[in-house]
């Protein structure tokens, strides 16, 4: 077998390994680290648009609390004693608990709801709540001050429809208050105007409020309808590059193969040459019927013991450190990448780690953990005899195209670590991004 493997009849070693054991390229030396695909940060969205619109409701229903403060001090003698204190109090908490809410985007509906059930509820009670019904108030109630923010905490909480029934509720209940006695017995025209300038307030807050969500909004769907082609688009790339790689390989063993048959010099050699461009041609076919988009994923236990088992089939052993990460899943076509690109590194390491004979065999070690990231990481290093970055030719492609560019294509990313006489590490990062965690 060696003579007629030295005679050039029998291919050598590396076109008779399966391709998962093919040296896909040589070792390219130098240190790759290819930022993965990242989409871009949205301009302007939904979740952003509804944080403005909070804090400055908040930092408005502060300033105008603050200038109702000295009427509503001045009108409490006037008040029943327990809603003349209640009712302020109220007010004032649901006004903090907004504030607080727009601080920790948390509750801001309900909070800003609260606002508007409140003032309304005020409203409606102030005729009942005086000492003297009666008497005429001198000067506006206090609740005016605090109107367009009862009217904004609304558009903010309440669905369109309720919201606009809100803006014209709310400032007709204060101009039928103001008409009364307790309200300051205002004419009907003075209490029609406040209740119009109110209203028109609180309509054109709402407007803005409603146009602003709704161009918001929009602009995420059209950023994420262009993201998903986007995606579509790189994955389609991804596995068309793999295709490619891949036909090229099998083409390449199927002609060596018929070569090495067509020159044999024995039945033996025949039937092996023959065996292989069978295996060859069905992995030649099985690719060729691998959908283009795949959407199902593959749980990272699953992708490791694909690993592993790639690495029982080299010439070299491999020692293998496995943390399992139980729920991280990732899609079909990434653990396609990353499974090629481990297998490519490894096989590069038991080629080319050697140093050759006289030298013992250098350690090998295959590490696959979590990383910072949420993702996964897949580390091959080994002991051998490394190499200086700095000295490889440009054209040498081998390690850029068939790892790094592959890593890359799904959303990862690669480093190569290595020093002449200090080994080699190559890792494969793959982020959270892509990720799908059930």
């Amino acid at each position: 077998m060696a003579a007629a493997e030295a005679a050039g009849t029998i291919p050598p070693l590396s076109t008779r390994l399966p391709p998962d054991r093919l040296e896909l390229a040589p070792l390219a030396a130098e240190d790759i680290r290819a930022p993965g695909i990242r989409q871009p940060r949205n301009p302007i969205s939904r979740s952003r648009i509804e944080v403005v619109i909070s804090r400055s409701v908040a930092g408005v229903a502060v300033v105008f609390s603050l200038q109702a403060l000295p009427a509503m001090l001045q009108q409490i003698p006037l008040r029943l004693p327990v809603m003349g204190v209640a009712m302020p109090v109220a007010l004032a908490l649901a006004v903090a608990a907004v504030v607080v809410a727009s601080i920790t985007k948390v509750g801001v509906r309900i909070t800003t709801g609260a606002v508007a059930v409140v003032y309304l509820a005020a409203l409606i009670g102030w005729p009942f709540l005086m000492r003297d019904p009666g008497a005429v108030l001198d000067g506006k109630p206090w609740l005016w001050y605090v109107c367009t923010v009862a009217t904004s905490c609304a558009a903010i909480s309440f669905p369109l429809g309720w919201a606009c029934a809100y803006t014209f509720a709310a400032p007709l209940a204060y101009g039928i208050v103001r008409s009364l006695p307790s309200g300051g017995d205002a004419d009907a025209l003075l209490a029609s105007l406040d209740a119009a300038y109110a209203t028109l307030l609180g309509q054109v807050l709402l407007i803005m409020i409603f146009m602003l969500r709704q161009t918001a909004g929009s602009v995420d769907a059209a950023q994420t309808n262009a993201l998903n082609k986007y995606a579509t688009a790189v994955r389609q790339h991804a596995t068309e590059v793999e295709r490619v790689q891949v036909d090229s390989i099998v083409h390449d063993s199927v002609l060596a193969t018929f070569l090495a048959a067509a020159a044999d010099g024995s039945p033996k050699a025949a039937q092996l040459a023959s065996g292989m461009a069978t295996d060859a041609l069905k992995r030649l076919t099985d690719a060729a019927s691998t959908p283009a988009v795949d959407d199902s994923t593959v749980s990272f236990s699953e992708l490791a013991g694909l690993i592993r088992l790639a690495a029982s089939r080299l010439a070299r052993p491999f020692t293998i450190v496995e943390c399992s990460i139980p729920r991280l899943a990732v899609p079909a076509h990434v653990s396609d990448a990353i499974l090629a690109a481990s297998v490519q590194a490894m096989a590069n390491s038991v080629q080319h780690a050697w140093a050759g004979l006289g030298t013992p065999d250098p350690e090998r070690l295959l590490t696959m953990s979590a990383n910072s990231q949420g993702g996964c990481t897949i580390a091959i290093s080994d002991t051998g005899v490394g190499f200086d970055p700095a000295l490889v030719p440009s054209e040498r492609l081998g390690l850029r195209i068939s790892i790094a560019e592959r890593v890359q294509s799904v959303g990862g990313f690669v480093t190569v670590c290595s020093t002449p006489g200090q080994g080699t590490t190559i890792t494969i990062e793959w982020p959270k991004d892509g990720g799908v965690n059930p």
